[in-house]
């Protein structure tokens, strides 16, 4: 199996050497609401307006509270849900379009779902299901469950031992490999993994994520990985995303984030993290109130009413992505030059 040669050898070469990444996923102006049943003109506004982009061989985490809409974001990136605008760009083509079918984007993109036992089927046993997406794409059946069996031994499930076994006679963790099996079996250059970790023990997740990371170096893979747990998160991603409310609240390198997240959220969010050293331990909660309402969210700025820096100009103006360093995008009107915020730099002058 070769999957390391589905990816261009240029783009391998601008990872070994340190070379600028290119985008590999393009995510511009993603929105999906939802009607309210029994609410005639009410939506949620599950993801409203979001802009990323997925570097070839990164591993882009996404974090933030429940509801701020990450999974969503994953099933319209998988065309799982249809959005209601935006638009989806993979390797530089437009997902959906003459250039690039559904079909062809699914054969490079994959995803692993957060409970390992509702992703497979029960009826069929663990090699099945692994050969499933291949024959469907095309290869012989032979073929196929070679592959699935090279693949269960990549992960760490023996063949002799689980390829005719059932998803009910497997643990949660083995099930959470089957999964990671099967998404590696089309040969993908993007995975898609929504809290695939976050249903296993702590011992079983330490091994699933040291699998991810040689899976991934093995493979010449790409990761959006989604999670609540931010430890974990920044074990094993290069760039972190934080959402509120449905729309990206910051972006930018994981070390520079941890280390000094500039909007008001991100640096809640963090304080959450608990620490074993009792000088760094939370006596405050860093945030108060419940997030707004998704089906009318508050005006101007969405964190307003549970920023600690608020201004009267934030529940006025819809602050944009600016970028207050290299690599860096922040939503917050303190970085917005002219944006009004006492904190903001004049409109002429541009941050370094």
């Amino acid at each position: 199996m070769t999957v390391a040669a589905q990816t261009p050898q240029a783009d391998r070469a601008a990872l070994s050497d340190g070379g600028p990444a290119q985008p590999l996923l393009t995510v511009r102006g993603l929105v999906k609401h939802f009607s309210v049943r029994g609410r005639s003109g009410s939506v949620v506004r599950a993801v409203d307006g979001v802009d990323f982009d997925v570097l070839k061989g990164e591993t882009l985490g996404v974090v933030g509270e429940s509801g701020c809409g990450k999974s969503t974001t994953a099933r319209l990136l998988m065309s799982l849900i249809e959005p209601g605008a935006g638009e989806v760009l993979f390797d530089g083509r437009t997902v959906g379009s003459r250039e690039l079918p559904l079909r062809d984007y699914r054969r490079q993109v994959q995803m692993v779902f957060q409970d390992s036992y509702s992703s497979l089927n029960p009826r069929l046993p663990i090699e099945a299901s692994v050969a499933f997406g291949p024959r469907v794409h095309g290869l012989g059946a032979a073929a196929a469950n070679a592959r699935a069996r090279e693949l269960l031994a990549r992960v760490g499930l023996e063949p002799g031992r689980f390829a005719a076994r059932y998803p009910h006679e497997l643990s949660g963790g083995q099930r959470q490999r089957v999964n990671i099996a099967r998404a590696l079996a089309l040969e993908p250059r993007l995975v898609i993994l929504d809290e695939a970790v976050s249903a296993l023990d702590k011992s079983v997740e330490a091994q699933v994520l040291n699998l991810l990371l040689d899976l991934k170096q093995e493979f010449g893979l790409t990761y959006l990985f989604i999670s609540h747990d931010l430890h974990v998160v920044r074990y094993l991603c290069d760039r972190v995303m934080v959402m509120y409310l449905g729309q990206v609240a910051e972006i930018g390198e994981a070390a520079r984030l941890y280390e000094a997240p500039a909007h008001p959220y991100s640096r809640a969010l963090l304080s959450s993290m608990p620490s074993m050293d009792p000088d760094r331990r939370t006596e405050q909660a860093p945030l108060a109130g419940d997030p707004p309402n998704p089906i009318d969210p508050p005006p101007g700025c969405r964190f307003h009413t549970r920023c600690p820096d608020v201004q009267p100009v934030c529940a006025q103006r819809v602050p944009a992505l600016c970028q207050p360093g290299a690599g860096h995008r922040v939503a917050c009107l303190k970085y917005e030059p002219g944006s009004g915020h006492s904190a903001a730099l004049p409109a002429a002058v541009q941050p370094a």
